[in-house]
């Protein structure tokens, strides 16, 4: 199996689990994913978060998922638990496909990780 079907078929997987656990089986979008990432890394699950949170969430889990690459290094948690990471390197330029797909490869090694799928 080369590279690219054995991450559609993790990709599918996560977003399979994902979507029955979190939205009924609605199909999760790329970004919706990205926000459960970061509220679970925030660690704070039951609570409501507002607009501007939210996106900070989001950012938390690109972090996460983009040290691995060596992009992000995490820094600190602050006094209100929210991990807080350094660039390490800048983002290189990519075409919104290949931004697709190296963000789909990190959070299919992310749920690895973490056990989530195998």
């Amino acid at each position: 199996m080369s590279r690219d079907d054995q991450l559609k078929q993790r990709w599918e997987v996560v977003t399979q689990k994902l979507s029955k656990q979190f939205a009924d089986g609605a199909p999760l979008d790329l970004d919706a994913i990205i926000y459960l990432i970061g509220v679970q890394e925030l660690g704070q699950l039951n609570r409501t978060f507002k607009k501007d949170q939210k996106l900070d969430l989001m950012h938390i889990a690109i972090c996460k998922l983009l040290a691995p690459y060596g992009y992000y290094e995490f820094d600190f948690v602050d006094e209100e638990g929210w991990p807080h990471y350094k660039v390490k390197e800048a983002l290189p330029h990519l075409k919104a496909g290949e931004q697709s797909v190296l963000m789909k490869e990190a959070i299919v090694n992310y749920f690895l990780e973490i056990e989530f799928i195998n």
